[in-house]
């Protein structure tokens, strides 16, 4: 997996958007001193319950395995920019 300065803001942008997101269905609230791994995790499990993403097979799960479908799942949710 190449990691690109889009990857990152996508990341960031997933992550805010996502919290959002699991705060407004009622799952909690992710916390400022959480670790970003974790922050991922909560994020892709409260997706994947959601049905909003394919869960990754079991011996496929990883960070970098849900960061990047967290910036897949962000990259079609977004508008695009022209």
């Amino acid at each position: 997996m190449n990691k690109t300065d889009d990857d990152n803001e996508l990341l960031k942008k997933a992550l805010i958007i996502g919290s959002k997101y699991i705060r407004a269905r009622g799952y909690g609230e992710i916390e400022s001193h959480d670790s970003q791994k974790l922050k991922v995790e909560f994020i892709y499990k409260a997706l994947v319950q959601d049905k909003l993403i394919q869960p990754l097979a079991k011996d496929k799960i990883s960070d970098p395995a849900m960061r990047k479908k967290l910036i897949l799942w962000i990259s079609r949710t977004l508008p695009v920019k022209k």
